[in-house]
């Protein structure tokens, strides 16, 4: 059964740091581009970040510099390391395997100003 589990989210002041993690279960996932998604309240699912298979990134503008995606296939495991975190930041955070659309089920975080 595929699973996709988040972790690492929660509340934290504007200018600090959380690290998300998603742990992949029965997904084909080292050949995966995998991805960070958000949703804000009244907002659009977007994308904030995604790394392919063999580990380039990009990055949503309005994270570049702040955020960094990395995985760990031996663990099946992506993270979002979130820093200088802004109050706008704030959303359900979604984690995304791109072939066969596996999505986690979400986590809160919460930036306070």
């Amino acid at each position: 059964q595929a699973q996709l589990v988040e972790s690492g989210g929660g509340l934290v002041q504007a200018g600090g740091s959380l690290r998300l993690s998603c742990v992949a279960s029965g997904i084909p996932f080292s050949i995966n581009v995998l991805g960070w998604y958000r949703q804000a309240p009244g907002k659009q699912r977007e994308l904030v970040a995604r790394i392919s298979s063999s580990g380039g990134a990009n990055y949503a503008d309005a994270v570049k510099g702040r955020f960094t995606i990395s995985r760990d296939n031996a663990k099946n495991t992506i993270y979002l390391q979130m820093n200088s975190l802004k109050p706008e930041d704030t959303a359900v955070y979604y984690c995304n395997a791109l072939i066969g659309s596996y999505w986690g089920q979400g986590i809160q975080v919460t930036v306070s100003s």
